[in-house]
């Protein structure tokens, strides 16, 4: 964790029912930092047989508006945050000729819409990187999932539902409103625990994943459509939007 004092509750709730947990100091953004625990896990006895890369951050806005250090927030931690990590472990995981690595991108990570340019951007990057990696290691017994969560119930998630004052552009509102219709369903971030667990504890092979009740079916709607067909979506007026919106997910989003 960045923050291990902020650790408490988790504490708690390992000793409660009897998990052995170990927490470490851990700024995925960081050489030194990530260096720096994955040398202290090292020698303390453990063996990483599993890396999860789950740090995320978000921004939301248009491209024009954006600044750079949005796209470059969005890279340092949701890109080479993981890589970073992920080649603190390739070693001995090859030299073990075992081992998983699961990276957490998101539909967004295959779907890219308007103002969520840096975050998706970060996101088809680890993907691709995932793609390679997975060709790379196999041969030597390693497996690579990637989990693509759709809107999953998290801080992240909830900091989507305040848009920025106003934009030239009108997908920031709509996005922010999609999420908020969108949180009030059943979509809490255990189905993508619950994916991971089935993947740590499976055998399966499978590159990507789909987790939560929303996931499958947006890059199902998304496949459905020629490049033409998705440009129009997104490029069309308020109205039309919601129109297709309730019609295609029976969502009925408010655009503030």
């Amino acid at each position: 964790m960045r923050s291990p004092e902020k650790s408490l509750e988790l504490a708690k709730i390992a000793a409660e029912e009897g998990l052995r947990l170990s927490i470490h100091k851990l700024d995925v953004d960081s050489d030194k930092s990530v260096k720096a625990a994955f040398a202290a896990i090292e020698a303390s006895g453990v063996v990483v047989g599993v890396l999860v890369n789950n740090a995320g951050v978000e921004r939301l806005g248009s491209i024009e508006e954006s600044s750079l250090d949005d796209f470059r927030v969005c890279m340092e931690t949701n890109y080479f945050g993981a890589i970073r990590c992920i080649q603190a472990v390739l070693p001995g995981m090859r030299e073990r000729q075992a081992g998983l690595i699961v990276n957490i991108t998101s539909v967004a990570g295959r779907i890219a819409s308007g103002a969520m340019g840096p975050y998706s951007a970060s996101k088809w990057a680890l993907e691709a990187v995932s793609e390679s990696l997975a060709q790379e290691v196999t041969a030597f017994g390693m497996r690579v999932a990637i989990v693509e969560p759709g809107i999953i119930n998290t801080r992240m998630a909830q900091n989507i539902t305040h848009t920025q004052p106003a934009s030239k552009y009108p997908h920031e509102r709509r996005m922010s409103a999609i999420f908020v219709e969108a949180l009030g369903s059943h979509n809490g971030p255990e189905h993508v625990a619950s994916k991971i667990h089935e993947i740590v504890e499976g055998d399966d092979w499978t590159l990507r994943n789909p987790a939560g009740p929303d996931a499958a079916p947006f890059l199902q709607w998304r496949a459905s459509m020629t490049n033409a067909k998705w440009i129009e979506y997104g490029s069309q007026t308020d109205a039309a939007w919601l129109e297709q919106v309730g019609r295609e997910f029976g969502m009925k989003p408010k655009l503030s």
